[in-house]
């Protein structure tokens, strides 16, 4: 089974949160590279994404669909939601504070799901989500 044939798999309510994260991780922080004050951030944001997703890849090839997936947003997401929320304290331009807002808001609560996931998975949950 391939990682989007098990993500079909599951709920249709985490179907669409995926969909959301992509954008919010993905495409909304290119907005960001609009403003010189939240470049940074966009930047920071685009590359955690990208090195998450490779590997959340990497972890589900090796172990499955399981709740440790988690863990590469945990590490790559942490440090560009604090990145994010410095750059939300500064004089920004009118548009880029949502856009930021945005992409924080949608981290900070994927952040909760992958804490969660990984903190059960390290309890003793190990149990494959799917298949």
């Amino acid at each position: 089974m391939t990682l989007p044939e098990a993500i079909a798999l599951q709920p249709a309510w985490l179907n669409i949160w995926l969909n959301w994260l992509m954008f919010c991780g993905f495409i909304a922080p290119l907005a960001l590279l609009i403003w010189r004050p939240t470049r940074l951030a966009g930047v920071v944001t685009l590359i955690a994404g990208v090195l998450s997703a490779f590997g959340v890849s990497y972890l589900f090839d090796k172990l499955g669909y399981i709740k440790l997936l988690g863990l590469p947003h945990i590490l790559f997401w942490t440090p560009a939601a604090y990145l994010l929320w410095q750059t939300s304290k500064q004089e920004l331009p009118k548009y880029a504070r949502p856009v930021l807002w945005l992409v924080l808001g949608t981290i900070i609560v994927s952040l909760v799901f992958d804490y969660t996931d990984v903190i059960r998975y390290i309890l003793g949950e190990r149990a494959p989500t799917v298949g």
